[in-house]
């Protein structure tokens, strides 16, 4: 069970949207797992993952201590996948976010040849997590839903706020952040790319996937002209 299992959005937008995950048991085999934490991230870089992180220090973009408001406007734009691997120091879930099928796939191969002792996650469609399975030569080993939202669901925020907001497990995002950088998207005030570095940022996990959420602005964009 995940959070990220509560990804809002239509089926088509989790075509680019493949999450995988890599946990040690807490009482079982955390004691010595930072090193097959580093190195299960390591695997992913040649895959070209769109975010890694672990939920101790936060995904590829960070906030930093000591800026004002307006220095996050500047501020350099660059995943730093590097410093999420340099800086686990504790054992936790760390992750890696794909933004292709073929991309999850061979990671996950790779993963299983590793054979790192780590429990495996991978959050997607349940369609493209088997297809993940099934190229890696394993059996799916059971499998959660997202019985999705009940109550007066009227009041959520709409249905561009909440896919931007739910890719936060942590709920970390706000939906007046999302809803501020759609309109600003909308008005020309910032591109997709800038809005989402900003909304990034704030996602304490790492599991943001910057790729998906860049189609959401431009989408939304598009439908404004």
């Amino acid at each position: 069970m995940t959070n990220t299992l509560h990804r809002y959005g239509s089926a088509e937008s989790f075509q680019n949207d493949f999450i995988v995950f890599a946990s040690p048991a807490n009482g079982k085999n955390e004691i010595g797992s930072i090193p097959k934490l580093k190195k299960f991230l390591e695997m992913a870089l040649p895959f070209k993952p769109v975010n890694i992180g672990d939920p101790v220090h936060g995904g590829a973009l960070r906030p930093e201590r000591g800026l004002n408001t307006a220095a996050n406007w500047k501020r350099d734009k660059t995943p730093d996948l590097r410093a999420v691997i340099d800086g686990i120091d504790e054992p936790a879930s760390v992750v890696a976010i794909f933004d292709n099928l073929k991309a999850a796939e061979e990671f996950l191969s790779v993963v299983v040849e590793a054979d790192l002792g780590l429990s495996v996650n991978i959050s997607a469609s349940i369609e493209g997590a088997q297809q993940c399975c099934r190229f890696a030569g394993i059996p799916r080993h059971s499998v959660g839903y997202s019985l999705g939202f009940e109550g007066k669901t009227e009041k959520l925020p709409n249905t561009q706020m909440l896919t931007l907001t739910t890719m936060c497990g942590h709920g970390m995002i706000s939906s007046s952040l999302a809803k501020k950088m759609i309109d600003w998207v909308k008005e020309g005030r910032r591109t997709p790319e800038e809005a989402v570095t900003y909304m990034a940022r704030f996602c304490s996990c790492g599991v943001f996937n910057p790729l998906r959420a860049k189609h959401i602005l431009e989408d939304a964009r598009k439908k404004m002209e």
